[in-house]
């Protein structure tokens, strides 16, 4: 990759940097790199250094020279193609967390309630603390509540996050309910970089915004983003739009 190939210094000095261009440009690579480099935990997936698909990109972070003004171990890594599976598998836990606490009541109907207690706690625990951080059920939801759930639970203060694509499982009104997340968590000393293709994202206030689609990768302007002028034109006269290009 040209971007890749090409990597320079790139400075991350705001509460939020935004990686763009188009598919297959780098932009996903250098942050999942970036998500080896640093060791952030995953969300939904393998962790980074076990993650089969993630092979190059940890020969990438070997690679990648990290300089912090602060080191931080709290944060993240998410890739929104992760998040569905997640939801799956916390929901079978549920299920069997759930089968468990069955198991056990029927097995010590008898037993008086201290024994039952000290039988049922593992399963009880587990159940509890995953209604704590996800709510009754993330697959019972629609995605992008799911996945506005657990973002939330997972944000803690001084944290980093990497987040590839967050908008693939956002409604334009959520990707709005993200920002607002993310501006409560940068009060508390959060940063993140974030990959994304989103206008309505890019717009974040202040964000330093790196293009992939240029070589070396440079630092643009909101309103000098394709993307951004792409989406003004479609939106301004969608029919002329598709008119002109299907002819």
């Amino acid at each position: 990759m040209p971007a890749v190939r090409s990597l320079g210094t790139l400075e991350f000095g705001a509460p939020v940097t935004f990686f763009v261009g188009e598919n297959g440009s780098g932009k996903s690579t250098v942050l999942e790199g970036i998500a080896a480099a640093t060791a952030l935990p995953a969300v939904g997936s393998d962790s980074v250094d076990r993650d089969a698909t993630l092979g190059a990109q940890r020969a990438l972070g070997r690679a990648l020279q990290l300089a912090w003004n602060r080191r931080v171990h709290r944060g993240f890594f998410l890739r929104a193609e992760d998040f569905f599976g997640f939801a799956k598998r916390v929901s079978q836990l549920r299920s069997d967390m759930k089968a468990r606490l069955a198991e056990v009541e029927a097995e010590f109907a008898d037993a008086d309630a201290y024994t039952r207690g000290l039988a049922a706690g593992p399963a009880a625990a587990s159940l509890a603390d995953m209604t704590r951080l996800y709510g009754e059920s993330l697959d019972a939801r629609s995605h992008g509540e799911s996945f506005l759930q657990l973002f939330q639970s997972r944000l803690v203060p001084d944290g980093l996050f990497l987040l590839d694509e967050p908008e693939a499982a956002l409604s334009p009104q959520s990707q709005l309910g993200l920002m607002a997340m993310m501006h409560s968590a940068i009060a508390d000393g959060a940063q993140f970089i974030i990959a994304t293709h989103s206008p309505i994202l890019l717009a974040y206030p202040g964000a330093r915004i790196y293009s992939f689609d240029q070589t070396p990768v440079t630092a643009v302007a909101y309103d000098e983003l394709e993307h951004v002028a792409l989406t003004k034109t479609f939106l301004e006269n969608p029919r002329r739009f598709l008119s002109k290009m299907l002819e």
